[in-house]
């Protein structure tokens, strides 16, 4: 009989081997893909912290829940505080914990209810993942099962990590993270032990503990959690008795914003519209600066804003790496839409105003079209219909380009730039970095260079940090380049910044060279402004900075920027709408707040020359340019080695004078050897005249004696020049209020302003003037010939067309 028994059972077995493995591989198929994929896909919310590991700031995830990234790492108190309360034999159970269940068995059939689930840490974990289904006897069993699975594919402390980042802590809040900031303020590893255990505690039920009701039963749970962890040995009694005095929290706090310009940057540049999980992003930002460059811009706007000036935005830039260590977007006011504050200045284009200009400056001192002492005409210009004008609205007559750039002065900058080549300054600028400079240079024309184009504060500040490091770099390479110095700014930390190999190091600067940056720099520390006399004064700082303002037309823009060899600071005033404001002015109502952040900065040493690339020649020091022989009075000064094809001085003529040297003669009227032969410096009229009055010590070429007016040569010594209308022009005459047409001012410069000139319209005398050459005319629409004669018999003509519509 029982030999019957086992050849039936080995019978069956045979019979059903085949059913039997196939279902058993089945199941262990469907074991080991039990687990969803991915474990958690709920939204998160997008973090970003600063180059430590501070929170910066968060936005709320899709579905409305403070939730934030996976955090792998879980600090030690939160970590012993779970676990005694909710799992204790946890690092030894497989997922299950038959003690637990027996336990829980026990506890429900003496309570006559269900008061313990006999669920492990990874239980709840793999329920939290399932979406919290119900807690029947099914699912109950589902999850036993998955968590086993759970355990084999995941370290212990991965599915406490699980567990931390996931748990709900009451309200929307999500995660261990989320609940340390929202109800302590501050990140999790710096949990009090009475903090912990009250986070400890929570999850256990959220929606029945929520912080800000049903105090007292929140305060006798966490208390006896704490009993629990001194009776286990994890506290003494003094910590724990000292826990337990900590007050509860009275409701959520709001998340810290510190950066919340460069959050919403970041969301649309790293994240909206991308696949992937990953919302937490570290960047370069140092939350001590960030908070202390936000404090400075706030007291700033809180004197701007009488003046109806509401917005400020503010950068610092690490020259080295290009990293941005601070971002202040625009003045944090929560919730304030009014003036526009959630606007992103940083990355709004503005217009320029002069803040370019030293572009300009340094790309003509590099190719040799350009030294910084030059004279540069500084006098009344049309050019078509573009009528450059100096803020000050006041001449020079002729400048040294350098302190053209000092005073940032219009005329002779767009003097220098139809020199340089408006398509060729277009192409650079844009090389370099200016991002935003897109259309074409015919669509800017010559205003490009006087707040004509629209940059955005940080391309521009970047383009000074490029600058900077290529120069900090030149004796570092052995006087070669590095072309990726040049590059974008960068505010996500750990994104190294590429690097060129030795043997790939360029012997040509690739944007702006060392020995430009240099000067250009030199002539950025010597800014002056004028004052309500009209007179030029230095301004001078505690710091060694190169810095320059703008201002856009319209007192829509103030801009300064200022680089040192460690950093370059980026500060924009305005208002976001555009509305100008009497007073926004580069020097007055930005440069105070750049002189304050340098102040934040430590101080270094100025960059070193780069000797390699420059050349010390002698120059003329009235003009500016290379010394040629008639230049008595000569300077010696550091140029570009490029800068050795500029031309020689032009402005040095030999003069012949009588034995008297009070006059101008020539061989038809006196004899050569009782010439005296003498140097002299002179400008044009039209130059001389407004030059003069800024340069009393300027010597006035002597006029020609009597007997040798009558042969002198008309073109080469002409006293005359015409202000207005300088070349061939179409004047438009609007009418006055009354209705009848406006007069015109025509004007010209004498070298002898006593002498007296005719004026003469279409061979029609007009009238006579004597030391101040202007005159009134109202000549019928039309074109028309304007004459001048002088009273020694000089004549100048002039064609012009009058416009009434």
């Amino acid at each position: 009989m029982k030999k019957r028994i086992q050849n039936s059972i080995q019978f069956l077995f045979v019979r059903h081997r085949r059913k039997t493995l196939f279902v058993l591989g089945i199941s262990l198929v469907a074991y080991w893909f039990c687990l969803p994929r991915p474990l958690f896909d709920a939204p998160t919310s997008m973090v970003i912290e600063d180059k430590a590991g501070h929170l910066l700031g968060a936005r709320i995830a899709k579905d409305g829940q403070w939730r934030f990234p996976y955090q792998q790492k879980i600090p030690e108190k939160f970590e012993e505080a779970l676990l005694e309360f909710e799992d204790r034999r946890f690092y030894y159970h497989p997922g299950i914990d038959p003690f637990g269940i027996g336990r829980a068995i026990q506890q429900n059939v003496k309570n006559g209810k269900i008061v313990s689930g006999g669920s492990t840490l990874t239980m709840q974990v793999m329920r939290m993942a399932r979406g919290k289904k119900s807690r029947s006897v099914f699912n109950k069993l589902l999850e036993a099962i998955m968590a086993t699975r759970l355990e084999i594919g995941h370290s212990k402390k991965e599915i406490l990590a699980f567990y931390a980042s996931n748990a709900p802590f009451g309200g929307n809040v999500v995660g261990l993270d989320a609940a340390s900031w929202r109800y302590f303020g501050k990140q999790p590893a710096l949990l009090s032990w009475g903090e912990a255990a009250m986070l400890a505690v929570l999850p256990n039920s959220p929606s029945l503990v929520h912080p800000g009701r049903n105090r007292a039963k929140l305060l006798a749970k966490r208390n006896r959690l704490l009993d629990r962890l001194q009776e286990a040995g994890k506290i003494d009694k003094l910590t724990c008795e000292l826990a337990k005095e900590e007050p509860l929290p009275k409701k959520p706090l709001p998340l810290p914003r510190l950066a919340p310009h460069l959050l919403d940057r970041a969301y649309a540049e790293q994240f909206a519209g991308k696949k992937g999980e990953v919302t937490r992003l570290k960047t370069t930002i140092d939350k001590f600066k960030q908070i202390q460059v936000a404090d400075v811009v706030h007291q700033h706007n809180k004197n701007l804003k009488d003046n109806g000036i509401h917005n400020l935005a503010a950068i610092i830039i690490e020259v080295e790496t290009g990293d941005v260590l601070a971002y202040v977007g625009n003045v944090l006011k929560q919730g304030s839409t009014e003036h526009g504050h959630e606007v992103d200045i940083i990355r709004a284009p503005r217009s320029t105003g002069s803040i370019i200009k030293p572009l300009l400056y340094a790309l003509m001192n590099q190719e040799g079209e350009l030294l910084p002492q030059n004279l540069v005409s500084d006098i009344p210009t049309n050019m078509g219909s573009f009528q450059p004008k100096n803020f000050s609205s006041t001449y020079d007559g002729a400048v040294s380009a350098q302190k053209s750039l000092s005073r940032s002065l219009n005329v002779p900058t767009v003097k220098l730039l139809g020199q340089y080549g408006l398509e060729k300054f277009h192409y650079e600028i844009k090389k370099a970095g200016l991002t935003t400079i897109n259309k074409s240079p015919d669509h800017y024309g010559l205003p490009l260079i006087l707040g004509g184009a629209e940059v955005n504060l940080l391309d521009v500040t970047n383009v000074y940090a490029c600058m900077a490091r290529s120069l900090g770099h030149f004796y570092e390479f052995n006087s070669r380049y590095d072309p990726h110095d040049f590059r974008a700014p960068n505010y996500v930390f750990g994104n190294k910044a590429p690097k060129t190999p030795e043997r790939k190091l360029l012997k040509e600067a690739p944007r702006i060279s060392a020995a430009a940056t240099w000067l250009t720099f030199a002539a950025m520390q010597e800014v002056e402004r004028p004052n309500s006399e009209g007179s030029w004064e230095f301004f001078d700082s505690s710091h060694q900075i190169a810095w320059k303002t703008g201002t856009s037309f319209g007192f829509r823009d103030a801009w300064a920027i200022g680089v040192t060899p460690k950093y370059a600071v980026g500060v924009w005033v305005g208002n976001a709408d555009g509305e100008g404001r009497p007073g926004l002015v580069g020097v007055k109502a930005a440069a105070p707040v750049l002189f304050e952040l340098f102040d934040l900065l430590p101080e270094s040493e100025w960059f070193e020359q780069p000797y390699d690339e420059m050349v010390r020649i002698p120059v003329c020091k009235k003009s500016g340019f290379r010394a040629k022989d008639l230049c008595a009075e000569q300077d010696s000064v550091w140029i570009t080695t490029s800068g050795l094809k500029t031309k020689s001085c032009p402005y040095h003529k030999m003069v012949h004078l009588d034995q008297s040297t009070k006059f101008q003669v020539h061989s038809d009227c006196e004899s050569p050897a009782n010439m005296i032969h003498q140097p002299w410096f002179v400008l044009p009229p039209v130059e001389e005249h407004y030059y003069k009055k800024r340069h009393p010590n300027y010597d006035i070429l002597p006029p020609f004696r009597e007997d040798c007016l009558l042969t002198i040569a008309t073109t080469e010594n002409q006293p005359m020049q015409l202000i207005y209308p300088k070349e061939v022009s179409k004047i438009y005459i609007p009418k006055d209020l009354d209705g009848k047409k406006s007069r015109t001012v025509f004007k010209v410069a004498h070298r002898q302003p006593t002498k007296v000139v005719h004026w003469h319209v279409d061979n029609q005398y007009a009238g006579s003037t004597t030391n101040f050459h202007q005159m009134e005319l109202n000549p019928e629409p039309g074109k028309h010939l304007l004459t001048l004669v002088d009273q020694e018999g000089h004549r100048l003509e002039q064609s012009f067309e009058i416009l009434t519509k």
